[in-house]
C-alpha cells in the first residue's frame, strides 16, 4: 500500500477491540493472516484466525521470534511479551472484515463487485485489460474472493486508485452480507449460477438469492437475462428496473444479442443497444469466453465508452492464465512460469510460491517493466525491490527500459536488458545453474520465449500436479483431526508418482509434522533439496544406515536385525556419528508383513535397555482393512492390540513416544484411534475407496498427451503389432506419444482402455507400444496436436484401474520418470 497506514489505536477503535501494550507511533499498512508470509514485521498486524483446520494463535510465538510485535487476537497468550501489542476482540475474522470495511468507506471511487458460479476472475482480469489504460485499478489478486480474501483485497485500496474491481464468492448461506459490507460495490456483475457448493444450500434458488445480496446498494447491476434463476431472484427481491442493465437474446434487454458467428478461434457478436446496431469481435470461440465477453461489453457501454473504442479493445483481449507452473529447467534448475500478468499484488503471490522452494539455494527472478500505470513510478519499483529483498531473492534480471532505469534500487548481482529481444540474442545457458527461476512479466514482453529456452526439453506427455488440490485434500483430513493430532505425510515412491521435493516443499510450507519415505535415498534427496522436516524411512537397508545417520533420517525398526544394523552403523570406526538416533518401532498387529509380534516385545525392550543411544520417537502399526466395513471387527482387534503393546513398551522405557496407527481410510472411519499422529497417504493425492469421501477430495494428478498423427483406414486394415486390431468399417486412428515405457499398461490394449479426446471417449486400438498408443477417434472432431486426457478430473484414475484389474496406487507409482511433471498453483 502507498498510503501511510493506520495507528494501532485507530485499528482497535475500528474493530471494537481492547488494546493491550504500548502501541507507540508505528503505522500499520500490511495485514497478515498467514504466518508463513511475513515480510515487513514492523508495519504488519497479524490476525490470529480460528478455522476448522487451524488456530492462528498457535503461531504467535514463531512470529514474535521473527520480529513481529502487533497481533489481533481473540484469546491472550498466558504470558504476553512486554514489548508486543495485542488487540483483543471477540472474533478475529469479524475484526478483519470490520477493518477492511472501514478502510473501504474512506474512498469515494467507483467499485465493481463481481459474483457468480463461474467467470468471476476472467471478467475481472478482462475488465482490467480493457480499462487500465486510463484508470488506476485496484483488483482482487487472482481469485481472492472468500471471507478472508475479500478483506485482504479491499485493504489494497490507496489514494492513487480511481477504480476498484473485486470478486465475491460464497460457499454457504449468510456469507454474502459480510462481503457486501466490505466491497460496497457501486456497479455489480452477476455472471451466472452453476452447481458449485449446491450441497450447502437448500436449493439453487436459495444460493442465487444469497449471491444477489452483494448488489443491495449498487447503482447498476449487469446480468444476463437468459439465466432464469437470476431473473427469478431479481423479481422476488423487487430489484428496480432502473438499476438493471440486462443483456441476452430476447428483445427488451438493455443490450440485445442478435447474432453470434464463430470463425476459427474468433467470434463476432452483434447486438442492439439504445436502438443502435453494434458489434464486437473477440479472439475466442468457446461459450464461456463469449458469455464473459458480453459481461465486459455491457460494462464498457454502461461506463460510457464509445462503440469504436470498445470494439478495438475487445479485439485485443488476451487469455488469462489462471495458474503459475513449475517445471524442470536446464542445468538442474527449477523454472516457475507466471509470465502472463504482472502487478505488485500478483508478484507478491508468485514470490510466496518461490519462497516455498527449498531445492536450490539460489533464487533468480526475471522481471519485465510493469505496464500498469502508476502516478508514482519510483515508489512502485521501490516496493518491488523491497519485495525481492524480503523474499530472499538472490538475483534479478530486469527486462525493459523502465526497470533498467531503476537499476540502482536492486542488488549488484542484477542484470538488465532493454528488451526481451536483447536478452534472447545474448542468452547463454551457462547463465543459469542449480537455481530456482521465477519468470514474471507483462504479456507484451513475450516471456514465453524465455520460458522455452529455460525449460528442460522432453516429450509431449506430461503429468500435471495441482498443488492447490493437494493442499485442499490435506486440509480436509486436517479438519477431521483433534487440534493436537499430528500428521505424517507419505511421500514414498516419488510421492505416489507425483514428484519428490516439489511435493515435500508444499507439505513443509503447509506445516505437516512428519514425512515418510520408503528408502534412505529418497530421504537423502529431500534433505539435499532443503527439506528440514523429520523424515521416517520405512524400509531401512543396511547399505543405507550410514546415510540415514549423516542426513538425520529416522529409520523404522521392525525386528532385532534392523536394530542391530543401525547400532553397527553408529559404532563404525573412523566416522563421526550422532550420540543418539531416533527410531520408529513397527508393531505387527495383524498385517503380518513387517514388525514386532506381541511375544517379541520383551526382547525388544531388553535390547533397547542395553542401547541408550537409541531413542524411540514413535511406535506404529499398519491396519489391514481400515477401508472395508466387513473387516471392522478385525480392525478393532488390531487397534486394541496396538494400544496394549504400546502401553507395555512405554511403561518399560519410562518415557513417552508418539503413537500412530491410522492411515487415510482410518482417519475418517476410526476417529477414536487418532492417538498422537495419523499417516496420510493416497487420499492426500485425491484418491479414496469410499465414494462419499471421494466427493470431498480434489484431483491432484492428470496425465495428458497430444495427437501426433491421424490416419484414415478402410475395412480390413489393421493397427499395431501382430495386427491384433482390425477395422470393421472406415475408421479414424490417432497416434499419441505415450506407451508402456511411460507407465501405460499393455493390459489396456485392444479396446480395454479409454481416453478422452476433446472431451469424447476414444478406445485404444491395437497393442500399446513402448512409446506410442493408437486410439480409435472415429466420429470425434480432432486434429493433430489436440490434447488427450489419459486420466484426470473428467476421467477418474479409478476407471483406468478398473479396466486394468488393479488399484490406482499401481498406476500412479508406475508413471515413468521420463514423463515431465508440471506443478501448478492457481
Amino acid at each position: 500500500m502507498f498510503q501511510q497506514g493506520y495507528s494501532l489505536v485507530d485499528i482497535a477503535r475500528m474493530t471494537s477491540g481492547r488494546l493491550s501494550g504500548q502501541a507507540g507511533n508505528q503505522l500499520i499498512d500490511e495485514l497478515l493472516t498467514d504466518s508463513r508470509k511475513l515480510t515487513s514485521p514492523y508495519r504488519s498486524l497479524f490476525f490470529a484466525l480460528i478455522t476448522p483446520r487451524n488456530n492462528g494463535h498457535r503461531f504467535i510465538g514463531d512470529l514474535y521470534e521473527k520480529g513481529l510485535r502487533n497481533f489481533c487476537v481473540s484469546e491472550m497468550p498466558e504470558t504476553p511479551p512486554e514489548d508486543a501489542v495485542f488487540i483483543l476482540v471477540d472474533d478475529t475474522l469479524k475484526a478483519l472484515q470490520q477493518l477492511a470495511a472501514a478502510h473501504r468507506r474512506s474512498f469515494n471511487i467507483p467499485v465493481i463487485g463481481i459474483t457468480g458460479s463461474n467467470g468471476k476472475t476472467i471478467v475481472k482480469e478482462w475488465l482490467w485489460q480493457l480499462l487500465s489504460s486510463e484508470k488506476t485499478i485496484v483488483r482482487s489478486p487472482r481469485s481472492y474472493n472468500s471471507q478472508i480474501g475479500v478483506p485482504l483485497s479491499v485493504w489494497q485500496m490507496n489514494p492513487l486508485h480511481t477504480l476498484g474491481i473485486f470478486e465475491a464468492g460464497i460457499s454457504q448461506p449468510g456469507e454474502m452480507q459480510k462481503l457486501q459490507e466490505i466491497i460496497q460495490p457501486s456497479l455489480g456483475i452477476f455472471t451466472n449460477v452453476g452447481h458449485a457448493h449446491d450441497q450447502f444450500f437448500a436449493s439453487q434458488q436459495q444460493k442465487t438469492e444469497e449471491k444477489l445480496k452483494l448488489f443491495r446498494d449498487v447503482d447498476l447491476l449487469i446480468c444476463c437475462s437468459d439465466h432464469p434463476l437470476i431473473t427469478t431472484a431479481l423479481s422476488k427481491a423487487g430489484f428496480m428496473a432502473s438499476k438493471l442493465f440486462t443483456w441476452g437474446r430476447q428483445a427488451g434487454n438493455t443490450l440485445q444479442i442478435k447474432a453470434i458467428s464463430k470463425s476459427n478461434n474468433n467470434t463476432l457478436i452483434s447486438g442492439i443497444y439504445r436502438s443502435e446496431s453494434l458489434s464486437i469481435e473477440i479472439p475466442f470461440s468457446d461459450e464461456a469466453s463469449i458469455e464473459n465477453a458480453c459481461h465486459c461489453w455491457a460494462v464498457m457501454l454502461a461506463m460510457g465508452y464509445g462503440p469504436d473504442v470498445t470494439a478495438s479493445r475487445m479485439r485485443r483481449l488476451t487469455g488469462v492464465a489462471m495458474r503459475l507452473e513449475m517445471k524442470e529447467g536446464i542445468n538442474g534448475c527449477s523454472v516457475i512460469n507466471d509470465a502472463y500478468n504482472y502487478d505488485p499484488e500478483s508478484l507478491a503471490i508468485a514470490l510466496d510460491f518461490l519462497s516455498q522452494q527449498n531445492q536450490h539455494l539460489q533464487r533468480t527472478v526475471v522481471l519485465s517493466d510493469m505496464l500498469q500505470g502508476s502516478a508514482d513510478e519510483a515508489a512502485t519499483y521501490r516496493v518491488i525491490a523491497g519485495l525481492l529483498l524480503d523474499k530472499g531473492v538472490s538475483r534479478l534480471i530486469g527486462i525493459g527500459t523502465v526497470i533498467s532505469s531503476y537499476a540502482h534500487l536492486f542488488g549488484s548481482d542484477s542484470r538488465f536488458f532493454s528488451s526481451t529481444e536483447e536478452f534472447l540474442s545474448g542468452f547463454r545457458p551457462a547463465w543459469f545453474s542449480n537455481e530456482t527461476i521465477l519468470l514474471k512479466g507483462a504479456r507484451a514482453f513475450g516471456f514465453e520465449r524465455i520460458h522455452q529456452l529455460l525449460q528442460q526439453k522432453s516429450h509431449e506427455t506430461v503429468l500435471e500436479v495441482n498443488l492447490n488440490a493437494l493442499v485442499h485434500n490435506l486440509n480436509h483430513y486436517r479438519s477431521l483431526l483433534k487440534p493436537d493430532t499430528r500428521i505424517m505425510a507419505m511421500v514414498k515412491a516419488f510421492s505416489y508418482g507425483s514428484g519428490s521435493f516439489e511435493i515435500a516443499n508444499t507439505l513443509q510450507f503447509h506445516r505437516v509434522d512428519y514425512l515418510a519415505v520408503a528408502y534412505a535415498d529418497e530421504g537423502v534427496e529431500l534433505r539435499k533439496a532443503g527439506i528440514s522436516l523429520p523424515i521416517m524411512v520405512m524400509n531401512p537397508e543396511e547399505s543405507g544406515m550410514e546415510a540415514m545417520l549423516q542426513y538425520e533420517l529416522e529409520p523404522e525398526i521392525y525386528n532385532l536385525r534392523s536394530l542391530g544394523m543401525l547400532l553397527k552403523a553408529m559404532h563404525a570406526t573412523g566416522r563421526p556419528h550422532p550420540a543418539q538416533a531416533d527410531v520408529h518401532i513397527k508393531l505387527d498387529t495383524g498385517m503380518h508383513r513387517l514388525g514386532f509380534d506381541e511375544q517379541e516385545i520383551g526382547g525388544l525392550i531388553k535390547q533397547l535397555a542395553e542401547s541408550p543411544a537409541i531413542r524411540v520417537k514413535s511406535a506404529f502399526s499398519h491396519l489391514a482393512g481400515s477401508d472395508d466395513p466387513q473387516l471392522d471387527a478385525f480392525t478393532r482387534q488390531q487397534l486394541a492390540l496396538f494400544s496394549a503393546m504400546t502401553e507395555k513398551l512405554e511403561m518399560a522405557l519410562g518415557y513417552p513416544f508418539l503413537k500412530h496407527v491410522l492411515n487415510s481410510a482410518g482417519i475418517s472411519r476410526f476417529p477414536e484411534a487418532q492417538h498422537d499422529m495419523v499417516r496420510l497417504g493416497i487420499s492426500m493425492y485425491g484418491i479414496s475407496s469410499d465414494p462419499e469421501e471421494q466427493k470431498m477430495l480434489e484431483v491432484v494428478s492428470s496425465l495428458k498427451t497430444s495427437i501426433s498423427q491421424i490416419k484414415h483406414l478402410n475395412p480390413g486394415e489393421s493397427v499395431g503389432y501382430s495386427r491384433a486390431w482390425r477395422a470393421e468399417k472406415p475408421v479414424t486412428i490417432a497416434t499419441i506419444p505415450i506407451g508402456y515405457a511411460d507407465g501405460l499398461s499393455r493390459r489396456l490394449s485392444n479396446g480395454r482402455g479409454t481416453m478422452l479426446v476433446n472431451g469424447f471417449p476414444a478406445r485404444v486400438a491395437g497393442n500399446i507400444c513402448m512409446d506410442m498408443t493408437m486410439l480409435d477417434i472415429t466420429g470425434i472432431a480432432a486434429k493433430e496436436g489436440d490434447e488427450v486426457l489419459v486420466f484426470g478430473k473428467e476421467l477418474p484414475i479409478a476407471s483406468l484401474a478398473e479396466a486394468m484389474d488393479t488399484i490406482p496406487y499401481e498406476i500412479l507409482t508406475g508413471i515413468s520418470r521420463r514423463v515431465k511433471r508440471v506443478y501448478f498453483q492457481e
